[in-house]
């Protein structure tokens, strides 16, 4: 690829896209993690393990908007809008979500739905194994990417997109006091060949591994903390922990904090209305190296329980 122009301190998008469109092409066994990250991941349980649908007694909708690293040029954005429900059995669940991750030219869109079965373990013990599946989409439009010389490769000028059956399965031990559970995303791992002269094997819908645990301690009637903590690994990258803290007050007002290792430092409010009605808003202090070109990361997360 030839040389890009780039600026001293903001990000140039021919400079930044230029990069990633480089790892993209040369094989998913070099980009970190494949799929969009949240800060707000234990306000939007579900989005993360689709075992989380069956766990309250009511129907939850979560609408998440996150626009990462601002100031950098088509940095990334993702939206989500996720509804998880019990049955009138108690043993059954169900849930969807809709995603949008828009990655300056590159574009992933998809559904997924799922089924989720609970069972008791002992008095208070639960067990919910859930298993998702949906298509998406992923999209590069070569016309948005504009480099510093003539004679690129001409496959940068078009528009392209694959369309993949893709999978998830989860599990979650929870009590009324805490929650454990590992999600295993993009399980099929299809081929995502957007480009006739890209080799076999590369582009390939590489498997994670996610862990999650969270704890309810109730202070008094008024007060109760919550630490989370969230793992996720993808080979051959290393291992990413979400380390988060929530203060919650009469269910009604939380804040918290976050530390997400060699990324960003968090801090977060939230506003609940008569349990029914929800807000989350977070922002990420980036750490690494993207500081230098970054002014943080928003992040939004609104909500909406009702029915039994």
């Amino acid at each position: 690829m030839k040389r890009i122009k780039h600026s001293n301190r903001k990000l140039n998008s021919g400079a930044f896209w230029g990069i990633f469109l480089l790892v993209l092409l040369s094989g998913t066994s070099s980009i970190a993690q494949q799929l969009p990250q949240f800060s707000q991941y234990s306000n939007n349980l579900y989005v993360i393990n689709p075992a989380y649908a069956g766990t309250e007694s009511y129907f939850d909708v979560k609408a998440a908007n996150r626009y990462q690293w601002a100031g950098i040029t088509d940095a990334p954005r993702t939206f989500t809008l996720s509804l998880s429900a019990p049955f009138r059995n108690p043993h059954m669940a169900m849930g969807g979500y809709l995603f949008v991750d828009n990655v300056g030219p590159t574009r992933r869109t998809g559904a997924q739905v799922s089924y989720g079965w609970h069972m008791n373990l002992s008095e208070g013990l639960k067990l919910g194994l859930a298993a998702s599946v949906g298509l998406t989409q992923f999209t590069i439009d070569g016309s948005r990417i504009t480099m510093a010389e003539d004679g690129d490769p001409a496959l940068l000028g078009q528009l392209s997109s694959k369309l993949v059956v893709d999978a998830k399965f989860g599990a979650m031990v929870y009590h009324e006091k805490f929650y454990a559970g590992i999600t295993l995303p993009q399980l099929i791992q299809n081929r995502v060949d957007l480009y006739e002269s890209q080799e076999p094997g590369l582009s390939r819908l590489e498997d994670h591994y996610m862990l999650l645990a969270g704890y309810k301690y109730q202070l008094n009637d008024d007060f109760m903390l919550e630490p989370s903590v969230l793992v996720k690994y993808v080979t051959p990258a290393p291992i990413k922990i979400d380390v988060t803290l929530r203060a919650h007050f009469r269910k009604m007002v939380w804040a918290g904090v976050s530390w997400r290792n060699n990324d960003a430092f968090v801090a977060m409010l939230g506003y609940e209305w008569r349990q029914s009605l929800s807000i989350g808003y977070s922002y990420d202090f980036t750490t690494s190296h993207l500081k230098n070109y970054s002014d943080g990361t928003h992040e939004i997360v609104l909500g909406f329980k009702f029915g039994q």
